[in-house]
């Protein structure tokens, strides 16, 4: 049995093969339609999504699976106390796996230890979200045939953002990689991704206030909206909120081949009149986690086409 907490517990060919698995169910939906028939999957959600839950649900359902469980911790019974571990013991007894969302990082990980059924982190406080990264890394593919040797810059909230993390550290381990991190200082990439990912294996990287500064140089922009949930002060919020907004006219000086990323929530860090721009890929995205979680759920739960 194995859980996927972190994007790191799969090797790259491991990843190669998830993303070669979810372009052939894009190719040919109806190969995989009936593949996980009389297995139930379990959304644990407690904090809200609605991408997130809604793509593992569809996921499910178009292998030909059933869904089950809640989409807040209020509406289950953490609310009366009881610990995650014994939600998670109590759940395994009727799911064959658990999609599993949490405000606290290292929830997932510590359900993990006691669980029966495979685990994914559907996303884990400010620490990592590995099925977004499946996504981005599905995403990159399909748009650049490649997912080495081009230029990426993070912009927004680096310090918060667990797509952020966890698409650096598995970024990291591809060819020709060039990292540039672009957010105030009070929102900068962690130093554990720095030293412990980056500096670690000689990746080169710079951090810029200036997203202009850095626009032609950019294959990939990788754009994030400041988190009110993961801020203690309501004050720094409101001052650092709209410190990027990417519209048009920022985008002049970007390559024509560029492509904008975005995890989603956006709130205004990106205005609706990119969205037709052809470089825009963000609603692309959400359909690419429907099907990269497709191919996680069979890799998982040991089913084949």
């Amino acid at each position: 049995m194995r859980h996927l907490i972190d994007i790191t517990d799969l090797s790259v060919q491991e990843i190669d093969e998830l993303i070669a698995t979810a372009e052939d169910i894009i190719e040919n939906k109806p190969k995989y339609a009936h593949v996980c028939a009389g297995k139930k999957l379990a959304t644990l959600f407690f904090e809200p999504s609605t991408r997130t839950r809604l793509s593992f649900e569809a996921a499910m359902y178009e292998l030909g699976g059933h869904v089950l469980g809640f989409a807040s911790a209020d509406s289950s019974s953490a609310s009366k106390g009881e610990s995650v571990t014994d939600t998670i013991r109590t759940v395994g007894c009727y799911a064959d796996i658990i999609a599993m969302r949490h405000p606290k990082e290292g929830a997932p990980m510590a359900a993990s230890l006691r669980s029966t059924v495979p685990i994914i982190n559907a996303g884990d406080g400010g620490h990592n979200h590995p099925t977004q990264t499946l996504t981005d890394l599905l995403t990159i593919h399909r748009e650049r045939g490649s997912l080495d040797n081009f230029t990426i810059g993070f912009c927004g909230d680096l310090k918060f953002g667990r797509t952020v993390h966890s698409l650096v550290s598995a970024l990291s381990r591809n060819k020709g990689i060039n990292f540039i991190f672009i957010s105030p200082a009070e929102l900068r990439i962690p130093e554990y991704i720095k030293s412990g990912v980056l500096e670690k294996n000689g990746i080169p990287y710079r951090e810029v206030e200036s997203m202009e500064e850095v626009m032609p140089e950019l294959d990939i922009l990788y754009m994030t909206r400041v988190q009110r949930e993961r801020f203690f002060n309501e004050a720094d919020y409101i001052r650092l909120k709209d410190t990027y907004i990417l519209d048009p006219s920022k985008l002049r000086d970007a390559k024509p081949d560029m492509r904008i990323l975005h995890p989603l929530p956006r709130v205004n860090e990106i205005a609706h009149s990119v969205d037709d721009d052809p470089r825009a890929c963000y609603f692309k995205q959400v359909e690419n986690g429907k099907h990269v979680r497709m191919a996680l759920i069979m890799k998982l739960l040991e089913v084949k086409a």
